[in-house]
């Protein structure tokens, strides 16, 4: 199980570079990383596709 911080660290990406990859603004990645906020279906399905990971081996903070 990773957060998304962690997946991100693996790959020695910064918050930049994963909110690219997976189409959204830093902001909005930053706030995920937070829990401030929660990806969407579609950005959930990016996020596994760009990680190489399954919805449900990621920790999403509240």
């Amino acid at each position: 199980m990773f957060t998304l911080k962690a997946l991100r660290a693996n790959k020695n990406w910064s918050q930049k570079e994963a909110a690219k990859a997976v189409g959204v603004s830093l902001d909005t990645w930053s706030n995920w990383e937070r829990g401030k906020s929660f990806p969407d279906v579609p950005k959930i399905c990016k996020i596994e596709k760009v990680f190489n990971t399954r919805y449900n081996e990621i920790i999403f903070l509240i």
